[in-house]
């Protein structure tokens, strides 16, 4: 073995091998889905500038998502009551799937359709903001918070995969991938939540071209 290589699974022992077929397809297919978000960069910049608004204004922020679209659900959770990459102030933010107790308590009583619509109807209030997140955009129970939400006055934004989709119709605004490979659209839509938390921070004035800080706050 040569001087670095540390054999299969080692990494090094690999590096400038050719890129398999499935994986280099993986990759075309991520880029072009990335590669399409151009326009809609300045919605999300919109919405950041609308989080900072509401957010710092004693608002808060619901999110929804199913499966993987619920890890991501969360992440952006968290990057919100914890930081991005440099350090403010924490924000009201709720993932809704997170409370293990109250979703199987709602899916038992009132069926999974409503879990997600049970709670936006308990935290949310008008003038609020609820992200849901789907790569059909057809599931049941994130069609019907946002319904909720709407009526109750929250700003329903979506993340979804390839439009049109019924998620994509029900929202106020949604950015949807161009993609029918759900793991491109999720890896797309990790993406969107880390501009989103960059939006937000840029609005609020928060380690805009500040390097210095971006390495502080890294973890």
């Amino acid at each position: 073995m040569t001087a670095g290589a540390r054999g299969p699974g080692g990494g090094n022992g690999h590096r400038g091998a050719p890129v398999p077929a499935w994986a280099a397809r993986h990759l075309d297919d991520l880029r072009a889905a990335l590669g399409a978000l151009g326009p809609e960069v300045a919605r999300v910049e919109a919405w950041g500038g609308h989080l900072a608004s509401r957010l710092t204004s004693g608002g808060r922020l619901l999110a929804a998502g199913n499966g993987g679209s619920a890890a991501h659900a969360q992440h952006l959770t968290a990057e919100l009551v914890g930081r991005y990459r440099t350090e403010r102030p924490p924000f009201s933010a709720l993932a809704l799937h997170a409370d293990t107790s109250t979703v199987t308590a709602l899916v038992n009583d009132y069926g999974a359709d409503a879990v997600f619509r049970r709670q936006v109807e308990a935290h949310g209030r008008a003038g609020d903001v609820l992200v849901t997140l789907s790569t059909s955009g057809r599931s049941p129970n994130l069609l019907e918070a946002v319904v909720a939400a709407r009526a109750a006055g929250l700003a329903t934004w979506a993340l979804t995969g390839a439009a049109p989709n019924p998620l994509a119709l029900a929202a106020d605004a949604t950015v949807a991938v161009s993609s029918t490979d759900t793991a491109v659209i999720q890896e797309v839509h990790q993406v969107l939540v880390h501009l989103l938390c960059e939006a937000l921070d840029r609005a609020l004035g928060v380690g805009v071209d500040d390097p210095a800080g971006e390495l502080a706050a890294h973890r």
